[in-house]
């Protein structure tokens, strides 16, 4: 009986590690690999259909709080508008080529974990989306009917004015249909006319027909001098949303405290003009003495300031407001006087009208340098500037540029200038643009024609906010591993300007394993500041440094690496983060942990703010910049910058 009993115990024994090797070996079988186009199928990608999807977690607001428990994966969630986004349309394979990352990226939108806009990002960009689709039937149609001009269009002007146009009851002077951009101005000639003691200069967002209310970008509202009157004139600046409301106000003059007379810098710029103030101080005491010893004479204070303000009831004013790359900058009658930092999601692409109201009569109003895209029925070298056709064969290097949809004449002097180097038209290194939606459609409808006629673009699925480019740099490391196998990816911006040779003259002799080549921070903090475009929460970041992490405006990493970051985060490993540049210094410190070496190469040629002698990468470079760098390559031979 026990001879039995003990067979019978073995032969149990083996039937259950059969079951469980056999279990394995189903659990480890290769998936399928996915079509590029599979995202217009109307069901979730591969990678969505591994986990559950938790319909009591759909998104229909912006964000999503959830408490995260270390150690536990992120659940896959419904989000608004995604399936919108991913569902079947008719378009062609050649213009499916521009979405080849979507079915990759969809796992990672649906996230509980997502980042904080990305609710907000979808939901708007399926709505884009079905506007453009509607616009491009439109125009087919028109054109099968023989109707060569399609549907009328609102294209995308370089200045608009209210010459011969009158102002409208809500205020409106100007009509900005495709936004701004770096370097655009709005010019205003006008006399504060008394009337409430006050006016204001609004930039309004762009708004879809389901908002409730488009968001306000910057609102700009002046309180005059009055006599006999002991309240100071003063320059309130703010923005507004519907899901935040109005945000912390912005005062000029600021007062008399310590803090305020030193200001706040924007673009190297006051945030206010405070030089009178600060005389007045100065008068009153000694420069040994902390600010505050000293009692002021109020009225006389007032009497300066009132003096000295910029906008006077019955004075004539030029005002012009300018974009900078931090911030709005207001400048009266030729004085500087105020700057005022982008708040975030309420970038200078948003802006679509601009209103003035309240006590002041406008005489005319310019505004000029908005994004005005190419006629492409008169570029005679469309061909030259177009991608080239791949070869079968991995990459040297893959290049992916962040872009926003209206920034059309960044990416003409890059396509005219270091997109010329014969790497790039030989096939050996590709380079694409990463854009996300505007909220615009006559926008997205010229980006659409950008990319089929150059075939360089690739569109996310999402709408193109700042907090969002961290999914950016995740499509390009999925694009050098998934679609256009590269052995080096690199990630750069659209106002840079690349020497292509040098980069791969330069990794010749680096290691073709664990690499992150760029200019590289070693020791840096978060952003406690809330006004800071880069602010880092505590509950986002707890600790009080980062790991090593490279510039943002130019970085090459290795393949395996971006093929660790690309599964990572694909499969809830990996956290993601709003700081682009960061995050891949917080991956690759996941990378390292894993077990791997990492080699971290710093360059000082790769400049993150400007360009100097023998550089590889200049950042911070205007369009005229770029192409007056090329042509100077070619001409000299050598690196050398144009100031």
């Amino acid at each position: 009986m026990k001879k039995w009993s003990g067979g019978i115990l073995i032969i149990a024994l083996s039937c259950i590690l059969l079951y469980r090797y056999s279990y394995n070996c189903i659990q480890e079988q290769p998936k399928p690999k996915q079509s590029a186009y599979d995202f217009f199928r109307n069901h979730p990608s591969n990678i969505s259909q591994s986990r559950n999807i938790s319909s009591s977690a759909k998104v229909s607001g912006v964000n999503v709080t959830e408490v995260h428990r270390p150690n536990v994966k992120p659940r896959l969630i419904n989000v608004e508008g995604l399936s919108e986004l991913y569902s079947s349309v008719n378009i062609s394979k050649v213009e499916k080529k521009t979405f080849v990352v979507w079915p990759y990226l969809r796992s990672l939108l649906s996230r509980s974990d997502a980042l904080p806009e990305t609710a907000k990002g979808v939901k708007e960009a399926s709505v884009a989306w079905r506007e453009l689709l509607s616009i491009i039937e439109e125009q087919k149609n028109a054109s099968n009917n023989g109707n060569a001009n399609g549907t009328d269009r609102v294209k995308c002007p370089f200045a608009v004015s209210t010459f011969d146009k009158a102002v409208h009851s809500d205020g409106r002077l100007l009509e900005l249909p495709c936004g701004l951009i770096e370097d655009s101005s709005i010019t205003l000639i006008g006399i504060p006319n008394g009337k409430n003691r006050s006016f204001q200069i609004v930039l309004d967002g762009a708004g879809f027909s389901h908002e409730k209310k488009a968001p306000v970008i910057l609102h700009y509202n002046v309180y005059l001098p009055e006599e006999n009157s002991t309240k100071e004139p003063v320059i309130i600046q703010n923005s507004w949303t519907y899901e935040v409301g109005w945000g912390t106000e912005q005062k000029c003059p600021r007062g008399r405290s310590k803090d305020a007379i030193l200001g706040l810098a924007v673009d190297g710029l006051d945030s206010c003009n405070e030089h009178l103030v600060r005389s007045i101080m100065e008068e009153h005491q000694n420069l040994s003495n902390p600010i505050g010893d000293k009692r002021i004479d109020k009225s006389t204070v007032h009497a300066h300031v009132g003096g000295n303000f910029p906008f006077i009831e019955g004075s004539p004013f030029t005002a012009t407001l300018w974009v900078g790359l931090e911030g709005f900058h207001m400048t009266v009658n030729g004085r500087h006087e105020t700057s005022f930092k982008y708040r975030e999601n309420l970038e200078p692409w948003l802006v679509n009208k601009v209103r003035v109201t309240g006590g002041v009569s406008i005489f005319s109003a310019i505004a000029k340098g908005l994004p005005a895209s190419e006629d492409l029925d008169l570029i005679a070298d469309v061909e030259q500037l177009t991608a080239p056709t791949l070869p079968k064969r991995r990459l040297a290097l893959l290049v992916g540029i962040f872009s926003t949809g209206n920034n059309f004449e960044r990416r003409m002097a890059l396509r005219r200038s270091w997109m010329q180097y014969e790497a790039v038209r030989s096939g050996n290194v590709a380079v694409r643009f990463i854009i996300g939606f505007h909220k615009n459609s006559e926008v997205n409808l010229d980006l659409w024609k950008e990319a089929e006629a150059y075939g360089d673009i690739q569109l996310m699925p999402f709408v193109d906010y700042y907090s969002l480019i961290s999914l950016k740099t995740i499509a390009i490391c999925i694009l050098g591993t998934k679609i256009l196998p590269a052995k080096y990816i690199m990630k750069t911006d659209d106002d840079a300007f690349v020497r292509i040779d040098e980069v791969l003259s330069s990794l010749k002799d680096k290691p073709n394993d664990g690499l992150l080549y760029g200019l590289i921070a070693f020791q840096s903090s978060p952003h406690r500041d809330k006004e800071s475009k880069w602010f880092v929460s505590n509950k986002e970041w707890p600790k009080d440094s980062y790991p090593p992490w490279a510039h943002g405006p130019g970085y090459v990493i290795s393949r395996d690496i971006a093929k660790f970051i690309v599964q990572g985060c694909q499969e809830g490993d990996l956290k993601l983060f709003k700081l682009e540049d960061v995050a891949m210094g917080i991956w690759i410190e996941k990378f390292k942990e894993s077990g791997r070496a990492v080699k971290y190469i710093s360059d000082d040629r790769f400049y993150n703010a400007g360009c100097d002698l023998d550089y590889i990468l200049a950042h911070y470079q205007s369009p005229r910049k770029v192409l007056c760098l090329w042509e100077t390559l070619l001409k000299e031979q050598q690196p050398i910058c144009c100031e």
